[in-house]
């Protein structure tokens, strides 16, 4: 079925949720600050790949994937990467690369479609030198008495305009530490002078690297252009990092910058913020261990993207049951195409789903419309074939645009094989030992085959086609 979409965005700028029209109709700009590789990604680094995946694939949706431009970068060198690579032992460039592949692993396993280019820093210093130049030549910056170059925010009149914050009104020891090198107490770095045993890259000012803020101004505009659609991050960017963004990047060129700017909602747990800096952070691969990757997804998808998400384990078991549910409902349709053409009872669902996506990304509704056509699928299996083979393709349509439902049902129902459960062919040896005592109706050795599976924790259900296993 065509469907007129409407896509509505939450921006932050503005504190509104608009209508989204690109800058140019035929070319839809999206970047999306990446991670600092100097140690494994976490479940709040999760979500910001999830969330921004999702975006990515439902702009494709909208306007082609030829059209959408996506950017997402990697911060290779900072304060953080140079102290782990000296507690490590090893330079930069191998901490960096080791953890980059691991991300790379991690943002797979979660179903995450590549962006088209993913910058490094360090591969982009002309760009940042250049646009430093160009904010000194504009009397936005200065260089401090230690030879650093500084951003002058009092330079900008709209500083603060994404955060809502007021210089005058901001305690200058608060977030940001005063330096006497700075002329005042919010100014941030751009170029630092270089330190004995750091990396450093040659400037018109001297040895050094740049700043933290002026490498995702000169990746974005580089990669995207000086004024793009959509700027994306987690929350905990939109001050200072993403205000000062804005503050270079419209300082450096005089014009405007991003129309859009998206932001995902902290990860909680125990109601503190997810992070590395407070030690209460799990890993991916952590997590990993436990529950399926595609857990995981659904379990960021089950939020609002824009509100808290408490992570708990009896939320990721509620995510689990979840997928059971829709996964038990493809049984059978496995082969069924995604083009099976939709009949109009299922066209109220399909548009109630769009109507929620298009609402900023709202997934939870959306999340919902999946299990009406599960339900569907259920409810007409056995009397009405077609019209359940084509809710079984519109469920893994719909499901493969949040990324999810795409993989085979029997494989996810299976569940993840840990150290102290048995393995795939343990489990199918005692199935079929079953099937075998029942066919020769030996009940007492059916019976007990059936007790072991169940002391393992494997649920078994009997059906014309035969019988099916899945752990519990």
């Amino acid at each position: 079925m065509s469907y007129s979409h409407q896509l509505k965005l939450h921006n932050n700028l503005t504190g509104k949720r608009e209508l989204f029209i690109p800058i140019d109709p035929q070319r839809v700009r999206l970047y999306v600050c990446g991670m600092t590789v100097y140690d494994l990604c976490h479940i709040g680094h999760a979500r910001v790949l999830v969330v921004f995946d999702l975006l990515y694939r439902y702009l494709c949706r909208i306007y082609g994937r030829e059209e959408v431009t996506y950017i997402r970068n990697i911060t290779d060198i900072d304060d953080k990467i140079i102290a782990r690579a000296a507690e490590q032992g090893e330079t930069i460039e191998q901490l960096t690369a080791r953890f980059i592949e691991a991300m790379h692993q991690d943002a797979a396993a979660l179903g995450i479609t590549p962006p088209n280019e993913e910058p490094r820093a360090t591969l982009h210093m002309a760009q940042i030198l250049e646009m430093i130049t160009q904010l000194l030549q504009r009397g936005h910056a200065y260089q401090g008495e230690s030879g650093d170059i500084y951003y002058d925010v009092r330079s900008f009149p709209e500083y603060g305009r994404l955060s809502g914050k007021n210089l005058e009104d901001l305690n200058a020891g608060e977030r940001i530490a005063v330096e006497d090198d700075k002329r005042y107490p919010f100014d941030f770095v751009l170029w630092k002078r270089a330190k004995a045993g750091e990396p450093q890259w040659d400037s018109p000012w001297g040895a050094g690297r740049p700043g933290w803020h002026i490498e995702c101004s000169a990746m974005s505009t580089h990669c995207l252009g000086n004024h793009f659609d959509i700027h994306g991050g987690g929350l905990d960017l939109q001050f200072p990092h993403h205000e000062n963004e804005i503050a270079q990047s419209c300082g450096a060129t005089g014009g405007a910058f991003v129309n859009y700017w998206v932001h995902n909602g902290f990860v909680r747990v125990d109601e503190a913020k997810m992070s590395k800096s407070l030690g209460n952070f799990f890993t991916i691969r952590e997590v990993m261990e436990r529950y399926q990757p595609e857990v995981i997804r659904y379990f960021i998808l089950s939020s609002h993207y824009r509100s808290p998400l408490n992570y708990s384990d009896s939320h990721l078991d509620n995510a689990r049951a979840a997928l059971t549910t829709l996964y038990t409902a493809l049984r059978g349709y496995e082969t069924v195409a995604k083009a099976v053409g939709t009949l109009p009872e299922q066209e109220a669902m399909i548009s109630r789903f769009f109507e929620a996506m298009d609402d900023d990304l709202n997934t939870p509704v959306a999340l919902a419309l999946l299990f009406e056509l599960a339900h569907e699928i259920n409810r007409y299996r056995e009397r009405d074939p077609a019209r359940a083979e084509s809710a079984a393709a519109s469920l893994r349509q719909l499901g493969s645009l949040l990324g999810l439902l795409e993989g085979d049902a029997e494989q996810f129902l299976r569940g993840v094989a840990n150290s102290e459960s048995a393995g795939d062919s343990e489990i199918d040896a005692l199935v079929e030992a079953r099937r075998v005592a029942r066919q020769e109706k030996n009940w007492a050795e059916a019976d007990r085959l059936r007790d072991q599976l169940n002391e393992m924790k494997i649920i078994v259900e009997d059906g014309a086609d035969g019988s099916r296993w899945r752990r519990g």
